[in-house]
């Protein structure tokens, strides 16, 4: 069964193969992320004057979710499925007084992008936490039958970064005053949440959005929960590392990007050398 990305990512090719067809400056202009309500908002007379063409893309974009779902089915089975924190900590090398953040911000195909290209920044593992689920799987959070939320952990060192950065570039990375939701992504497994490790992230996080809101930086309240740790659990190995690994996808080109170039743009004089202009 496919979840809300998979059919978005479906609209996405539907809209695309429609707009080469009508060869319209106005389609061609308006290419942006879609509801799934589009398929039902369509002018009735349109659709019944391009009916053959539109059945047409329909089945050609479903057979492509359908490779897709498999390519996913199949890159999980091969790389190993969710972990907890601890077992992916021990397997790792990280130099002595390595600090730990933990957010949610919506997909975390785009946050972990966001993170990773930042200088001080030594790991970013996407997967779920917030939740009382062991081992949850994508799908189960996907379809909001646990608790969790999508979500990563940044390892970085507090040397070079601080945690208020960390808060700066997470409050950057996606939009806090959606309730349960980014963009197409819609639930509470989407929802805005720090999770802090200690007293003293607690009281920064608390402090940087109280800060945002008097200065006024949304024109919506903030809704990001602040909740204490518990713990983190590492999504399926095909979500590492989705980012680059699947420049094409139209998702990652949709939603994902403009989010990274975002963060890029804002903190240019702390970027990695790696991901420098």
């Amino acid at each position: 069964m496919a979840t809300n990305r998979d059919i978005l990512q479906t609209h996405y090719l539907i809209y695309t193969a429609h707009e080469v067809g009508e060869n319209s400056q106005t389609h061609r202009a308006s290419v942006k992320p879609l509801p799934c309500s589009y398929c039902y908002t369509v002018d009735f007379h349109h659709l019944r004057k391009r009916i053959m063409k539109k059945l047409f893309v329909l089945i050609m974009g479903l057979s492509m979710l359908t490779a897709c779902n498999a390519q996913k089915t199949s890159g999980n089975q091969k790389s190993g499925g969710v972990q907890s924190i601890d077992t992916y900590r021990a397997a790792q090398t990280y130099p002595e007084g390595t600090a730990e953040a933990t957010f949610a911000g919506g997909c975390f195909w785009c946050t972990e992008a966001s993170f990773e290209r930042i200088q001080g920044v030594i790991d970013v593992v996407s997967g779920y936490s917030g939740g009382e689920k062991e081992y949850p799987t994508y799908e189960a959070v996907s379809y909001g039958r646990t608790n969790h939320a999508e979500a990563i952990q940044v390892f970085y060192n507090p040397e070079e970064i601080t945690y208020e950065t960390l808060l700066d570039i997470f409050f950057t990375a996606h939009d806090p005053t959606q309730l349960n939701r980014q963009g197409p992504d819609v639930g509470k497994q989407y929802r805005s949440a720090i999770f802090y490790h200690n007293q003293t992230q607690k009281e920064q996080a608390e402090a940087f959005m109280t800060m945002l809101e008097k200065k006024g930086a949304y024109d919506k309240d903030i809704v990001t929960k602040l909740n204490a740790y518990d713990t983190f659990w590492v999504a399926e190995q095909y979500h590492q590392d989705y980012y680059i690994n699947n420049p094409g996808n139209p998702y990652i080109q949709r939603v994902s990007k403009p989010k990274v170039k975002k963060v890029e743009e804002k903190f240019a004089d702390l970027l990695k050398k790696e991901y420098r202009p």
